[in-house]
């Protein structure tokens, strides 16, 4: 059963992070960490005049599951909004825990993480890369950054 979750798609995934590294002038930055295991996203975001993610790095520390997620958030970010990102976290976070169905429209390959449901350890460090993207996107448009998840924690560049 541990090889289905570690399927050849899933590897394939994690070995494509698009936008990898960091922005040399963000203006937001969010960072979590799965407290389980320690996998870890830094991200950071500019957004164009409409909000949405005009240019987006992610340094992404974690299993395999983390970067696949990661490599799926990465090809579909550009020109996202905070909306649909917190869409496809709330489809996905429901997607593992309540059997929902998983993101759809930009996001929807994040559907091939399904099967991480079955492995609730597991659950936090496929996350950590959206909900990273949420705070940096936050941060930029001067939002409160949210520190509800129980999994993960919350950092901000800068932040004291």
């Amino acid at each position: 059963m541990i090889d289905e979750l570690y399927s050849a798609r899933i590897l394939k995934l994690a070995a494509n992070l698009p936008h990898s590294g960091r922005l040399a002038a963000p203006e937001g930055t969010g960072e979590r960490v799965a407290k389980l295991c320690g996998s870890r996203a830094v991200v950071d975001v500019t957004l164009d005049d409409a909000g949405r993610v005009e240019t987006f790095a992610q340094d992404v520390k974690a299993c395999a599951l983390g970067q696949a997620a990661a490599g799926v958030l990465g090809e579909a970010v550009i020109g996202a909004s905070l909306d649909e990102l917190v869409e496809a976290r709330d489809a996905m976070s429901a997607m593992l825990k309540a059997g929902g169905k998983g993101p759809t429209g930009r996001f929807e390959g994040l559907r091939a993480l399904k099967q991480v449901a079955d492995y609730p350890a597991r659950h936090a460090s496929t996350m950590v890369a959206i909900e990273a993207t949420l705070d940096a996107v936050r941060q930029a448009q001067g939002r409160p950054v949210t520190r509800d998840r129980a999994d993960t924690r919350t950092s901000l560049a800068g932040a004291a």
